[in-house]
């Protein structure tokens, strides 16, 4: 039988990179965001725009995936899924979700809160046709999250698809996450990390350091 243990308690990285100044903060949550978003870019960060959402019910308590930001529009975080996924039956019920963007390699997080709300058809309609074409017939044939036979052949019903067919179904769609809070995180040598919140108060937003 094969020793299947996994020792953990040593790993561990002195982080070193860099720093956060308070003077060097913006005053605006989004703007930092986007700053720290373009040092991901520029130092090519694969998926850099991958976050993980969390969303909430009383039956199955919190669950969290990754999925994509694929806009930042009028101070909100878009990204897209299928309607009939768990994701969306949470939110449907409690909008209230997280995100966590985590980059490793600059040693950097930023923790979000906000509401969720669905964005109006026309706009999921503008980005779904800007997709491959093989990715808008998967959002077609995915009912997202239900139980398949384990041998089913996905690939099949894509080659099997009437390519003249391809439109927007009703069941794929963006959010728009409108956040009232950001926590800015970055690695810092002996764990003392650095860690400045951003809370919405009335039209302000307020900047706080915390504790490591």
């Amino acid at each position: 039988m094969k020793n299947n243990k996994i020792d953990l308690k040593n790993l561990r990285i002195n982080y070193s990179l860099n720093k956060i100044n308070y003077n060097d903060l913006s005053e605006n949550p989004f703007n930092q965001f986007k700053i720290w978003l373009k040092d991901a870019m520029n130092n090519k960060i694969r998926d850099c725009n991958a976050m993980v959402l969390s969303t909430f019910d009383s039956i199955n308590g919190v669950t969290s995936r990754v999925v994509l930001l694929k806009e930042i529009k009028e101070n909100k975080f878009i990204f897209f899924t299928n309607y009939n996924s768990l994701k969306a039956k949470q939110i449907k019920n409690n909008n209230i979700v997280s995100l966590c963007f985590y980059w490793n390699d600059l040693e950097r997080q930023i923790r979000i809160r906000g509401i969720a709300n669905k964005l109006p058809n026309d706009e999921s309609t503008s980005y779904f046709n800007l997709r491959p074409e093989e990715s808008k017939i998967a959002a077609i044939i995915s009912n997202q999250s239900s139980y398949i036979n384990i041998d089913e052949k996905l690939e099949d019903k894509l080659l099997e698809f009437n390519k003249n067919k391809i439109s927007k179904p009703d069941h794929w769609g963006g959010y728009a996450i409108e956040p009232h809070y950001f926590e800015f995180w970055q690695g810092r040598e002996n764990r003392l990390h650095d860690r400045f919140e951003y809370d919405k108060k009335g039209l302000c937003w307020k900047i706080k350091r915390l504790s490591p």
